[in-house]
């Protein structure tokens, strides 16, 4: 029942009978009851309406709108065949095949040092002097069993002679003949560990001459004029010597670029020493370990040094081009903006408006022009100078 019908009853005169003020008493209450819940329904329904919903849209900062858009020049993103390309940084090396270690097998004190780290060599070549008293000793030893083989041989001879006239017997003569021969062995043994040395049992002495081994270039030093020089076996090498006519370039390349590199691979190189001339080299190895702080691989490339202007340890930017083809979109280098680690391009949307896009930008072929890996399609338009563009636009923006 509803409010107007509870407003409709029929209103009983006051001096109606006891029943009847009774059913008025009732009736009453009953309409009260009835107006109260007809007013927390109005209430509920009207704490259910939601509220007007205001719809704000943001504006895609990376959609920037140009003045004057004719004062830059546009490229269309173009499809070509290109080769992999991989620019890496890589260090001149010697080559190990051709590194010689020039070590001394007795202990001893530098005497005199002929040559000098980075000074061309000749094989053969004096280096340096030692005195040592292993070699000292040797040439104790050696005097001792010559004079004990010079004891024997007489010994030897006059047991010869006794024997041919019947008064020495044969055992007596075959003792003789072995304590000679085990003389002989002494004195030979004694020999050999001067020239071991490094001394000559003809002409005995307690200096020791080290020479060159090999002709080349001396890369490292490890002595010094009046040094102690330690044995072999707890001691680095006094020189090393490189022939350094052929020479390797070292250069690190990411795990990402490996499957783009392989051997045979051609290789231009740029020294920083030598900006204007280029090295052609190719791929000769690639590590099989990763570094684990770098997450690269050592890539060599070999390379003639006939002219001797590569160095050991000299810097190189390296440029690998791989043996095979891809299709590749390209458009000018100047149109790929770098910031913060990452690649931008300004794609054309409209007259006035352009797209801020990132790209995955490659390598830059040796006409200037990118290989764009990915983000950008074929025959869409950008801002060929970057650069310029987006300084446009940062003062579009402050104004």
């Amino acid at each position: 029942m509803d409010c107007a019908a509870i407003s409709s009853f029929p209103r009983l005169p006051v001096r109606a009978a006891p029943f009847a003020l009774l059913a008025g008493s009732v009736l009453a209450g009953a309409a009260l009851l009835m107006m109260a819940g007809c007013s927390r329904e109005a209430v509920n329904a009207a704490s259910n309406v939601a509220p007007a919903t205001t719809v704000e849209t943001v504006p895609d900062r990376n959609v920037v709108t140009v003045v004057n858009p004719e004062r830059f020049a546009l490229a269309r993103a173009a499809v070509r065949r290109e080769s992999d390309q991989i620019w890496a940084n890589g260090v001149v090396a010697a080559d190990v095949s051709r590194t010689y270690p020039v070590t001394a097998l007795s202990s001893g004190r530098v005497v005199e040092i002929r040559a000098r780290l980075g000074d061309d060599v000749r094989r053969g070549q004096l280096l340096l002097t030692i005195t040592s008293p292993d070699m000292s000793q040797a040439i104790s030893d050696l005097q001792k069993f010559r004079a004990n083989e010079a004891l024997t041989k007489a010994q030897l001879d006059r047991n010869q002679v006794l024997y041919s006239h019947g008064v020495f017997a044969k055992k007596d003569l075959e003792i003789a003949e072995d304590t000679y021969n085990k003389a002989r062995i002494d004195r030979q043994t004694a020999e050999e560990h001067i020239r071991i040395l490094g001394g000559d049992p003809q002409h005995l002495s307690s200096q020791i001459e080290i020479y060159a081994p090999v002709a080349g270039t001396i890369i490292e030093q490890n002595v010094t004029s009046a040094a102690g020089v330690k044995s072999l076996d707890n001691s680095p090498s006094l020189f090393t010597i490189a022939d350094l006519s052929n020479v390797w370039v070292l250069c690190d390349v990411y795990e990402n670029d490996l499957a783009r590199v392989h051997l045979g691979d051609k290789a231009e190189i740029e020294l920083i020493a030598y900006p204007n001339r280029h090295l052609a080299g190719r791929v000769a190895n690639i590590s099989k370990l990763l570094d684990p702080n770098t997450r690269a691989a050592k890539v060599r490339i070999e390379l003639a040094n006939s002219a001797g202007i590569l160095r050991p340890n000299m810097f190189a930017s390296v440029h690998v081009v791989s043996q095979g083809f891809e299709t590749r979109t390209v458009i000018p280098a100047s149109a790929v903006l770098r910031l913060q680690d990452r690649d931008w391009v300004f794609v054309k949307l409209n007259d006035k408006q352009f797209r801020r896009t990132e790209v995955h930008a490659g390598p830059v072929n040796s006409d200037n022009t990118q290989n764009i890996l990915r983000g950008l399609h074929t025959g869409e338009q950008v801002a060929s100078d970057a650069l310029a563009f987006d300084r446009e636009v940062q003062k579009s923006s402050e104004q």
